[in-house]
């Protein structure tokens, strides 16, 4: 089935958008769960952990490029590529949460490849599925449905891993993961809406890695997704420590991440009709300033602080909706209003992946060291703690603030005036 011009139905969306919620069940356990996975359960020392995820996620930042690449000069269609992903993803995710009982250089090595394993299979589902929900359509209305259902049906991940880890632990999860992953791809592969792609996709220049950067537009988008990146990565990254050891509070972590990740979900059709009404920068750089003035209160919590932590969660989870729902249709466009829309919307999430992984290893890379140099050990419950509450809280609200600055600094108002001009025809 082509999605065309027409509109796609809801059961279409669905079949398309599902695929993330499997992705997004991995996602959550290798950005927040794996840190204090490897603290807890291995010889490993927050510094070598850090170290681990810095080179993983600097190695698989330089991978997803190159993948982007390879797909957008190959002419392979998305299909193929996500049914290829589909066995790197298992092997992957049980080789990570399952390692053997090894000495700690091994245990060092095994976490590492099984990292990087799990970050290429990831890279390569992740980019054949953003794609080709960007090629779906570039009608604006359209764009915004395709991102919202997708990183809807992956918020849907995130609650369910979060639930699953506090009460099966991580063989429950893996095996939840294995189920969903083969069930959701299977129905992606089968059912969902196929992108009409112009002729001349195996035609990219050899120099296709470069493509993107030559549009002014996507070098300053490209900057505000790493500094907000940074930003949504530190507390990622610190979340369970911060829950743990400054709240005490560790055996409310998942319901604390069900709030947060319920709250995004519910805020998603919200951020599509801001963004169909004022365009999706302007909607984005509103929920950049929400987060940060909500956020920033989490640093003046004390021990214990359950009902003042959940509403943090409630309110910053309702700006997360546009974090996930706004970025990916703003970049649709942009591919859109540069030409290379239904051909080579891979070298753009691959070079937008790269971004994503980049934030993360700056936020692990750093921030994990340096609160070990700071005298912070987790499970201790002495010293390093206010480095941790300023880590956690404070550090994020300033890199929000720069990033919708850089935001609405950036030169994107032609494509909110081609998106205005879509709509006025379309009525």
């Amino acid at each position: 089935m082509n999605a065309g011009a027409s509109a796609l139905s809801l059961p279409a969306l669905f079949s398309y958008g599902l695929f993330g919620l499997p992705l997004a069940m991995l996602a959550l356990p290798i950005y927040i769960y794996v840190a204090p996975f490897y603290a807890q359960r291995s010889s490993l020392d927050l510094a070598q952990i850090g170290a681990v995820l810095l080179a993983a996620r600097i190695a698989a930042a330089f991978i997803d490029p190159a993948l982007g690449a390879w797909m957008a000069r190959g002419g392979r269609s998305y299909a193929v590529l996500v049914g290829a992903s589909l066995p790197l993803l298992l092997l992957g995710f049980g080789a990570l949460f399952h390692p053997p009982a090894m000495p700690q250089a091994a245990t060092l090595a095994w976490f590492l490849a099984a990292l990087l394993l799990v970050y290429a299979a990831y890279g390569l589902a992740g980019i054949a599925h953003q794609s080709w929900g960007a090629a779906l359509s570039q009608a604006r209305a359209q764009r915004a449905r395709v991102t919202a259902v997708r990183e809807g049906c992956g918020l849907l991940g995130v609650i369910l891993a979060a639930g699953l880890a506090s009460m099966l632990g991580y063989d429950g999860l893996s095996l939840a993961f294995a189920g969903c992953l083969l069930a959701a791809g299977a129905l992606l592969l089968a059912r969902a809406p196929r992108p009409v792609l112009r002729q001349g996709t195996a035609a990219l220049p050899a120099g296709a890695w470069r493509l993107p950067f030559r549009q002014r537009a996507f070098r300053w988008l490209f900057a505000v997704l790493l500094v907000n990146g940074v930003a949504a990565a530190i507390p990622a990254t610190l979340f369970l420590f911060f829950a743990t050891d400054y709240l005490r509070l560790g055996q409310y972590a998942g319901p604390f991440l069900i709030v947060y990740f319920c709250a995004a979900a519910a805020s998603m059709p919200v951020w599509v009709a801001l963004a169909r009404r004022f365009g999706e920068a302007r909607a984005w750089g509103g929920a950049m300033l929400l987060a940060a003035s909500v956020f920033v209160w989490a640093y003046g919590l004390g021990e214990g602080a359950a009902w003042g932590f959940a509403a943090i969660c409630l309110l910053s989870g309702l700006a997360l909706g546009a974090d996930l729902a706004l970025p990916p249709a703003l970049l649709a466009g942009l591919i859109g209003v540069a030409g290379h829309a239904g051909r080579h919307e891979a070298a753009y999430f691959g070079w937008w992946n790269w971004g994503v992984q980049m934030s993360l290893a700056l936020a692990a890379g750093i921030a994990l060291p340096l609160l070990a140099w700071l005298g912070y050990v987790p499970g201790s419950g002495s010293g390093g703690l206010p480095a941790l509450s300023a880590a956690y809280a404070v550090l994020p609200c300033v890199l929000k603030l720069l990033a919708a600055l850089l935001l609405w600094r950036a030169p994107l108002q032609h494509i909110y005036s081609d998106h205005r001009e879509n709509r006025a025809c379309a009525s």
